[in-house]
């Protein structure tokens, strides 16, 4: 009944208006506004349940450390199997599939898109990330909120009426993949930089009012739940050393390369593994993924659980400035184990976390200041998800964001076009742009086998 009459007094106002130009904006824009509050509703909700479910690790590991040899191969396995049982699409990050989605965002292969963005890729994504974080997985958030986002644009676009005026998909998709990027970290501009350097083939004055209105929307939603927070906080970078540049040359060229390597890594694990030829050579994989991180945590070093936002914030903010080099090896061995489990689970904040434990090494071997320590360790992690991304900016404008330190932005500029060119050294693509052109040739492959399988039941009947 109040939702009835909230339609009648909406329609009464709408029919008020006398411009017709105004009312074709209105209704355009509508289905963006929609779609961002929901965006930022979920990217709240789902942010708090993620770090929740991380600090109970993190308990039941300091109250019963021997439970996490069964907390994490449990995990792990039960993670794996929720997305191969019910959306293989929702395993990974989630970058790969929006950005195989806005390139097959027309009628065409619509049922394909349908496969990448969907209201069950959300339940499953949610569920099976859930799990890989509660087992320790070293898994981040963002990505997932990306692939999230994007399937909240394109249902909200695909519940429209036949006669509510045309969306672009490939555009409302885009929109939606900036709006949970920027949601999830709280950087509006790292959303919208995210968007054009990364996912946008497309001019962007054919679709930058939607995509600024989603991001701040969707930010602004998330921020009224949660309070104007920083993603990490106000790191000292005051009274810096004017030969600091030389050492942030050496963290870009350090964190970029390991960051591609890893990549690179993590790419011949999954052309390996697609070589299984049945289910239980997968599962022993999981469960060895989830032993090994499990040993390494209780006997080495716990720090390669989670998300590897604990490593950023103590270097950052703490008298533990330096961590040992095994810290920084494990927060990268921990993220390629993980992440080619198959569950699901984004890479952008393992990135940053090893990003931060190279930098903090280096600044160690170097010996400088502490506010220069500060310093080396956001270029590492902006070097490191370069290496990783291919995407220096949006690296940059990130790491700027979550901390509010403008008075370092072209070092952190610096750091991210050395990483990116070093990068080249390893591989020219990006670990996203090879895993989002494999999940459309298994698109395809899929479409093949369904064809060649009628087939085969014509010529039977016939």
């Amino acid at each position: 009944m109040v939702i009835l009459t909230i339609r009648k007094i909406l329609k009464r106002a709408f029919d008020r208006i006398r411009n017709e130009k105004l009312k074709q904006n209105l209704l355009q824009a509508l289905p963006f506004w929609v779609a961002s509050i929901i965006t930022g509703l979920v990217a709240v909700f789902y942010s708090k349940a993620f770090a929740y479910l991380e600090s109970q690790t993190t308990f039941i590991f300091h109250h019963n450390g021997w439970m996490i040899f069964i907390l994490t191969p449990v995990c792990f396995v039960i993670a794996w199997w929720l997305v191969v049982r019910f959306a293989p699409y929702a395993g990974g990050s989630g970058i790969p599939q929006v950005m195989a989605a806005i390139d097959l965002a027309n009628p065409r292969y619509d049922k394909k898109v349908g496969k990448l963005l969907s209201i069950k890729i959300i339940i499953v994504k949610v569920l099976s990330s859930f799990l890989m974080i509660f087992g320790g997985g070293a898994v981040g958030k963002e990505g997932p909120t990306i692939q999230i986002a994007g399937s909240v644009f394109r249902k909200i676009n695909e519940w429209l009426p036949s006669w509510w005026p045309k969306i672009s998909k490939r555009n409302m998709i885009m929109a939606g993949a900036a709006a949970g990027l920027a949601a999830a970290f709280n950087t509006p501009l790292g959303g919208i930089v995210f968007a054009v350097e990364e996912l946008t083939k497309t001019h962007l004055s054919y679709f930058k009012t939607a995509l600024f209105t989603a991001v701040i929307i969707a930010g602004l939603t998330a921020q009224g739940l949660l309070g104007p927070y920083l993603y990490l906080g106000y790191p000292d970078v005051t009274h810096l050393s004017k030969s600091i540049f030389f050492a942030i040359i050496l963290v870009a060229i350090i964190a970029g390369l390991l960051g591609s390597i890893m990549s690179k890594i993590i790419l011949i694990i999954f052309k390996w593994k697609r070589n299984f030829k049945f289910k239980y050579q997968h599962i022993l994989y999981v469960l060895s993924c989830g032993i090994i991180i499990a040993s390494v945590a209780f006997f080495l070093d716990p720090r390669i659980l989670g998300s590897g936002k604990e490593i950023m914030t103590t270097s950052l903010f703490s008298t533990e400035k330096h961590v040992h080099w095994y810290t920084a090896l494990f927060r990268i061995v921990g993220t390629m184990l993980s992440f080619t489990t198959g569950a699901s689970g984004g890479i952008f904040a393992p990135a940053l976390g090893a990003g931060a434990g190279i930098g903090s090494l280096i600044a160690g071997w170097l010996g400088v200041s502490v506010t220069n320590v500060n310093l080396l360790i956001l270029c590492g992690m902006v070097g490191f998800l370069t290496g990783v991304t291919r995407t220096p900016f949006t690296s940059a404008i990130l790491v700027l964001e979550m901390t509010d330190r403008h008075s370092v932005i072209f070092h952190l500029m610096i750091a991210g076009l050395i990483a990116g060119m070093v990068s080249l050294v390893v591989d020219k693509h990006s670990l996203y742009d090879h895993l989002g052109v494999q999940c459309i040739h298994d698109l395809h492959q899929e479409e093949n086998k369904v064809a060649d399988q009628l087939k085969v039941e014509q010529q039977r009947t016939e």
